[in-house]
């Protein structure tokens, strides 16, 4: 096991339960007390948890998973709920996309729609090819760095003060540059769904730019899987009353539906 992929473990057994133990950390990766020991002095110096002795708590009673450390989970449901927005999604779509992993997942499907075919051949008319399929508006530097390659694809970058956890820009840059355009959809990645408050993440500069995404669309989706639904967040994001679609997967728990429905949000899993 790689030290990334012991990381990731690490960094998944903390967010489950709050706190780690050295010994029960070296049975559960089957790697030495002291490589354990080694790892997260390491990443306690990258400021990712706190050590104690014999062991290590999270940071605050929310705890967050840094992007690159949250890639594997729930992947193939992350996937299949990418690929069935993209097919939700007309031609020449004005798409706002937030950060996170969902939403990762949607922009790779959005490129591969924009690079797939519209004729019975498998490729697009010559005449369309000139002109973008999507227009994607995004605060996500990752999101923004695997569109720029894709020439079907014209992406649009918010300004503003990267986040290292996410890889989202923040703050009056961004807002700025959101309320200057209109979006056709906005496709919002979420830390929890509850019933009766709504959307929410985890800090309260990302929860006001995705506020903004979903005041600047028609429409909004919300794709996330279904580990979220019924949690709370620290900051709220929007009210069910402004979702249209909200997307995930066949792990819905039970009632969950009927009180989103009830809220006027239509449900979509996969």
């Amino acid at each position: 096991m790689s030290k990334h992929e012991r990381w990731s473990e690490l960094l998944e057994l903390l967010a489950g339960a709050g706190r780690i133990d050295v010994d029960d950390a070296a049975t559960a990766l089957g790697v030495s007390a002291a490589t354990i020991r080694r790892d997260l002095d390491e990443l306690a110096g990258q400021q990712m948890l706190v050590r104690t002795r014999g062991g290590a708590v999270a940071h605050g009673v929310s705890y967050e998973l840094p992007l690159r450390y949250k890639t594997s989970r729930h992947a193939s449901e992350k996937q299949r709920i990418a690929t069935a927005v993209a097919e939700m999604l007309a031609d020449g779509d004005v798409v706002g996309l937030n950060g996170g992993t969902t939403t990762t997942e949607v922009a790779r499907a959005l490129a591969l729609r924009a690079g797939g075919s519209r004729d019975g051949r498998g490729r697009r008319d010559a005449a369309e090819t000139s002109a973008p399929v999507f227009t994607v508006v995004t605060n996500a530097l990752n999101i923004a760095g695997e569109l720029a390659v894709r020439p079907q694809v014209k992406i649009v970058v918010t300004g503003g003060v990267a986040r290292p956890q996410t890889y989202e820009l923040v703050g009056p840059l961004t807002a700025g540059v959101l309320n200057e355009v209109v979006l056709d959809v906005a496709v919002l990645g979420v830390d929890g769904v509850d019933p009766e408050l709504g959307l929410m993440t985890h800090h309260e500069d990302e929860a006001g730019i995705s506020r903004l995404f979903a005041e600047r669309a028609r429409r909004v989706i919300v794709v996330t899987d279904a580990s979220k639904m019924g949690r709370r967040a620290f900051a709220r994001i929007c009210g069910l009353d402004r979702v249209d679609v909200l997307v995930t997967d066949a792990g819905l728990p039970s009632g969950m539906t009927a009180r989103l429905t009830e809220a006027g949000v239509k449900v979509h899993t996969v």
